[in-house]
């Protein structure tokens, strides 16, 4: 089962994941995590991102398939795995389809913007393993510490409330316009991500399980 988790900042893409994971032993993959690590281990899709990282200018797509491919073909892959932050435009989406990367489900976590904007004022990530917690939803059992991996956990520099209404904007203009395309391909499900974990992690994996 290989599935894309859609949805803008801050929906809860990186939690249902984790949830996934743990149930289905699917890994998720974010595209930032694999590129630094593509780029460390010397791959040549690695060293072909780090020319761009390493300048600071955005890696292009076609390079960013490439070290996906690489990723999805480790063992840990062959049951499937889950798509964390990629495809983030139409754009991106076809050159998956184009390079061979079958998708069998697209999940849209669907929430109001206002929700968003309280709930990212809250949240906080790791900033060793990338693992997302919540003040009051998801809190760490030692404060400023990682559960996962006893990381720093501090909050991010682009959930402060002027960022995230420039984060959505741009969610809202380049990466909204994929539900219309993964609807049309018959694989994209829509869930409430209103109501807690417990309640948006229901439907999905009763989706991925069916």
């Amino acid at each position: 089962m290989n599935v894309i988790f859609l949805g803008a900042p801050g929906a809860g893409k990186g939690t249902m994941a984790e949830v996934v994971t743990a149930k289905l032993g699917i890994p998720s993959i974010s595209t930032g995590n694999i590129l630094r690590e593509a780029k460390a281990k010397g791959t040549p899709a690695g060293l072909a991102a780090k020319e761009y990282m390493d300048k600071g200018e955005l890696v292009p797509d076609d390079v960013v398939i490439g070290v996906l491919k690489d990723r999805i073909a480790q063992d840990d892959c062959q049951k499937g795995f889950i798509l964390d932050g990629f495809p983030r435009t139409v754009a991106q989406a076809e050159a998956l389809d184009k390079m061979g990367v079958k998708i069998d489900k697209v999940i849209e976590i669907d929430i109001a913007d206002e929700k968003i904007i309280s709930r990212l004022v809250d949240r906080r990530v790791c900033t060793k393993c990338g693992a997302s917690y919540h003040l009051k939803n998801k809190p760490t059992n030692v404060e400023g510490v990682c559960n996962l991996c006893g990381g720093k956990v501090e909050a991010r520099v682009d959930d402060q409330p002027d960022v995230v209404l420039s984060r959505l904007k741009t969610y809202h203009e380049k990466t909204a316009p994929l539900k219309g395309y993964y609807e049309k391909k018959g694989i994209l499900v829509t869930v409430n991500g209103e109501n807690g974990i417990e309640a948006t992690a229901k439907p999905i994996l009763e989706t991925l399980q069916g």
